[in-house]
């Protein structure tokens, strides 16, 4: 919870910094005609709007799970990765099309506006960026650091375009360098986009081999086979399993025991923290006919589950997931 709150903390700095940001590029660029500069504030102004939805997402993941949310509120931060993401794209288009609008025809530039105006941005999105670094494990948070960096790095083409202006008179790098912005936070965009889409597909974590996983199970004393494996992350952080062993006859107390064991290698080798290992032995549910793609008869196995619990489940159920 302490880093819950540190990370809270972070966000609501940075948003009222960003804000000071957007305003002063803004001025600035409707007073020096840069196209760079507004494509700078338009990136801030998403700035703002993701390092809010980051601060909402943040303080929603500090709800407790509930039975509408037995896994609580965790993903609201990958919900809220996914709609920054798809703003930025939003915004590229825009500073596209106005670029090559103005390659064909430039507009006058003050190019000592712009230079002063980055600065200001640079030296404060400095602050901005140095607060957020470190925490690569949340997404949210690495989507909002993302923003801040690439603004950082958006203010720093600025400078050069306002210098260049200033000692050549060339317009055509306003336009030029904005595209290059376009470019670079598009990029940026499609990254998180992609990773946000693998979480709620639910899709296994690109940092866990399945295989792997299925090799240390098999591996374990008294398990004879396995079947319905499943590994996916309820957030950025956590990540969850699921899987039926098959083995021989084994008593209650040497089946749990199995089971603890395998919980703290997979968390140990895999950082899997939320396991649910179900038992069988005398009928294993992988010898009958589902049809295609079908799981979903009643068991009557031992399961046992690891990390936080969840809320009693309906007679008849079978799946350890939502």
């Amino acid at each position: 919870m302490d880093r819950v709150n540190r990370r809270g903390a972070a966000l609501k700095t940075a948003l009222a910094l960003t804000c000071v940001i957007l305003l002063v590029e803004f001025a600035g660029g409707l007073i020096s005609h840069s196209l760079a500069l507004l494509s700078d504030a338009g990136h801030v102004l998403t700035d703002v709007f993701a390092l809010g939805l980051a601060w909402f997402a943040v303080e929603q993941s500090k709800r407790p799970a509930d039975r509408r949310r037995s896994y609580g509120y965790q993903r609201v931060s990958i919900l809220a990765a996914l709609v920054n993401s798809v703003t930025l794209i939003v915004i590229v288009i825009a500073i596209a099309y106005e670029a090559v609008r103005r390659l064909a025809s430039p507009e006058p530039v003050q190019g000592w506006v712009v230079v002063v105006t980055a600065l200001i941005g640079i030296a404060v999105n400095s602050y901005v960026a140095f607060g957020l670094r470190g925490d690569t494990k949340s997404l949210n948070m690495r989507a909002a650091f993302l923003h801040v960096a690439g603004d950082m790095g958006a203010s720093v083409g600025v400078v050069l375009a306002g210098v260049v202006i200033l000692l050549t008179g060339w317009l055509y790098i306003d336009p030029i360098l904005s595209l290059g912005i376009a470019a670079l936070i598009a990029f940026g965009a499609w990254r998180i986009v992609r990773e946000t889409v693998n979480l709620l597909l639910e899709g296994t974590p690109p940092d866990i081999d399945l295989s792997a996983v299925s090799d240390e199970i098999k591996h374990t004393d008294k398990v004879a086979s396995l079947h319905d494996l499943h590994v996916w992350a309820l957030s950025s952080e956590d990540t969850a399993l699921s899987v039926h062993v098959v083995v021989g006859d084994c008593p209650l107390g040497d089946a749990e025991h199995m089971v603890r064991d395998l919980e703290q290698r997979l968390c140990g080798r895999f950082a899997i923290g939320h396991t649910t290992i179900q038992v069988e032995s005398c009928h294993p549910c992988g010898e009958i006919h589902h049809g295609a793609g079908e799981h979903n008869h009643p068991h009557e196995h031992l399961m046992f589950t690891s990390g936080e619990p969840a809320p009693p489940r309906a007679a008849g159920s079978s799946s350890p997931r939502r």
